[in-house]
């Protein structure tokens, strides 16, 4: 039965509240998030206290939003001052759980995207204050987000893990290029048994001969690598080259047994593969030092951040939250004078205005190129 719109309003506002609400306690939660995932603590035990005495918090001190304007910002227990971002995280993400109650009302759907919506969060922060991608929240989002797929992304798991593929070899082979421009086709040194080279050799032969081969060539690399006392990677700017031409030569040469499209898709499947392995192996082992002298266009928490974005939203979606993250940071960039900026809130932007309107602004772009 069809529901009239003033019974369609009636349901949605009382949603909404909730959805407030609850975002907001969700918020509170968050801030210990923020604070104790970086400093290695547990996110359960001890209870909340103030940070400044260690007085612990009673239940009336804990009401979110309300507690922080009844005491006026201050600690009860010892007077200081408590910042203004506990109860800003605390609106935000009730806002923003409100405004996805409103958008995407159904459930389960809805209860998956308020986890999408407060693991974005918890993330953006953690970067401002650390420049940091927790492995523990990009792939547990990762999950999620292949878990949620039968619910809210249209054709389920196998269309959500190749989208989330895509998304990190894509945003790992960008890093590629940028680092050849700073170095001017040098690259960086290689790192074993799995590194940036050992990616971007299997987007090579993924672009050539499919997602497939690329990613055995890469595991196969890997495997070379951690049995050998030295390091085999072929020069960044060969195996760049060829990932870039693949499709370039599938697109021109007549009866080329790899379309255009497939070729693309090979060369950011394999890459991407081989992106958030080599990722998940390095978050239980010992990094190796840094080198200092290693150039880094993009971090390779944004390429996990990109890999659960992905599986979240679509691949083509995912390019149009990455071009929104791309404009509003260069253009808060430049307004702060920052050179180094936190590139994660920009991208948790793109990404919720990529699920929520993402495919929405691509049929729009088709239909104003007349190509629909």
């Amino acid at each position: 039965m069809l529901l009239s719109q003033s019974e369609t309003l009636s349901l949605a506002i009382p949603l909404a509240i909730f959805a407030f609400v609850f975002g907001a306690i969700i918020g509170s939660f968050l801030n210990v998030v923020i604070y104790r995932i970086p400093a290695g603590r547990s996110i359960v035990r001890p209870p909340s206290s103030c940070p400044r005495c260690g007085h612990r918090l009673r239940p009336l001190e804990l009401i979110p939003i309300l507690s922080w304007v009844l005491q006026r910002g201050r600690c009860n227990h010892c007077g200081q001052p408590i910042s203004a971002r506990y109860p800003a995280i605390e609106a935000l993400t009730g806002a923003l759980f409100a405004v996805a109650a409103a958008l995407r009302p159904e459930f389960p759907a809805l209860l998956f995207i308020w986890a999408f919506i407060a693991i974005l969060i918890a993330l953006s922060f953690i970067d401002i204050d650390t420049y940091e991608v927790p492995d523990v929240l990009s792939y547990g989002g990762l999950a999620l987000g292949l878990l949620a797929a039968p619910f809210i992304f249209p054709g389920g798991f196998s269309p959500a893990l190749d989208a989330a593929l895509m998304a990190a070899g894509l945003l790992a082979l960008i890093n590629g290029y940028g680092v050849l421009v700073v170095t001017r086709g040098r690259g960086n040194k290689p790192e074993g048994p799995v590194g940036l080279q050992t990616l971007y050799f299997a987007a090579a032969v993924g672009a050539w001969l499919g997602p497939a081969a690329g990613l055995v060539a890469g595991f196969l690399n890997w495997g070379l690598n951690a049995r050998s006392t030295r390091v085999w990677a072929a020069p960044e700017a060969l195996t760049l080259g060829l990932a870039l031409l693949g499709p370039l030569v599938a697109w021109l040469v007549p009866g080329w047994p790899l379309s255009a499209q497939e070729a693309l898709r090979g060369l950011l499947i394999a890459g991407g593969g081989i992106a958030l392995a080599g990722g998940l192996y390095w978050a239980f082992r010992s990094m190796p030092e840094e080198d200092e002298e290693e150039v880094v266009v993009l971090g390779f928490g944004d390429v996990k951040l990109a890999g659960m974005l992905g599986a979240w939203v679509g691949f083509w979606p995912f390019v149009v939250g990455m071009f929104v993250a791309v404009v509003v940071g260069a253009v808060i960039g430049l307004a702060l004078r920052e050179r180094k900026v936190p590139f994660v809130p920009y991208l948790a932007l793109g990404g919720v205005v990529a699920l929520f309107f993402g495919q929405q602004i691509i049929n729009w772009y088709i239909s104003y190129l007349g190509i629909g």
